[in-house]
């Protein structure tokens, strides 16, 4: 999709026609380029525009700093994510096995990258699938953990109604073809399944504070920019009911630091730390303004 082209552009959450430029944000990872955030007209999402065509965008994942598919524990921010996200492994099983209401079934992670999150569901007895669009991220996590992840375009051709959960953390922001994949979703799921899935949240406390800074625009990688009720109302449109909502209570933390350092802050570390913690607690008092959510669906019942 042409999102710069105002003749073709249709919001997948409202449907409306027309978007009004907000502000520019800058790839901090791998070009410097500057790309436009727009404005959804109708419903107020923001999205990405003057995107690279698709065959192209392969390469602004290219890079060591981009962690969920290039592994690298390089530098003191990377260390601390790979801290964090061991302790959030065990998390994200919790509220599988809640929501579920199973210790062990069939579990299928949409955007896998190297399949950490897999592999530890594997360890509790879980029977994983995944797709991945990055064929070295599934070359690794085979490598790895001995996992065969799928490529992304198989998703559609899945067995219908097989899976218990479904997740995707920190990808559906990813995804040029909303639509198709929400559809898809919704027939991969068993009749009683739970779909779960992990966004960054444009209204939080530290995304309204840094501004064009905040890390968590991460352009032109993510392409759409949801707060919680665009959330809510593209699942409805797609019948699925929120059940329940949770914060992601260490990502302020981490976008912060980076957040600092993109704005070539003195004692970026320092500073990033004291602003996720004034998010983290915002955020006790009100889910909606945590730096990333967690949002718990169901079909509705037919």
């Amino acid at each position: 999709m042409d999102f710069m082209n105002a003749s073709n552009f249709v919001c997948p959450v409202c449907a409306h026609g027309k978007y009004t430029p907000a502000f520019k944000c800058k790839d901090h990872f791998i070009t410097g380029e500057e790309f436009p955030i727009l404005k959804c007209n109708g419903c107020g999402l923001l999205f990405t525009g003057n995107l690279p065509d698709p065959e192209n965008l392969g390469k602004y994942y290219k890079s060591d700093d981009y962690i969920s598919h290039s592994d690298t524990r390089q530098g003191l921010v990377n260390r601390i994510y790979h801290l964090v996200r061991d302790y959030m492994l065990g998390k994200k099983m919790q509220i599988v096995e809640k929501y579920t209401g199973k210790n062990n079934g069939r579990i299928l992670d949409i955007g896998a990258g190297t399949a950490y999150f897999l592999n530890h569901a594997r360890s509790k007895g879980w029977v994983v699938s995944g797709t991945e669009k990055d064929p070295d991220a599934r070359k690794m996590a085979n490598e790895k953990w001995k996992i065969n992840i799928l490529p992304d375009t198989d998703l559609f051709t899945l067995a219908g109604e097989s899976f218990d959960a479904i997740t995707l953390w920190h990808v559906m922001e990813h995804l040029p073809d909303l639509d198709a994949h929400w559809n898809a979703i919704s027939k991969k799921l068993s009749e009683n399944g739970v779909l779960i899935i992990a966004l960054p949240n444009s209204q939080s406390s530290d995304a309204i504070h840094y501004g064009k800074y905040w890390a968590a625009w991460d352009v032109p990688r993510h392409l759409w920019h949801f707060n919680p009720a665009q959330v809510r109302q593209m699942a409805e449109k797609h019948g699925f009911t929120l059940e329940a909502m949770h914060r992601m209570p260490f990502d302020a933390f981490y976008i912060s630091i980076l957040s600092e350092k993109y704005r070539n802050s003195a004692l970026a570390l320092l500073r990033g730390l004291t602003m996720g913690k004034i998010s983290w607690l915002k955020s006790l008092f009100n889910t909606t303004s945590c730096s990333s959510v967690i949002y718990i669906f169901r079909k509705e019942s037919l």
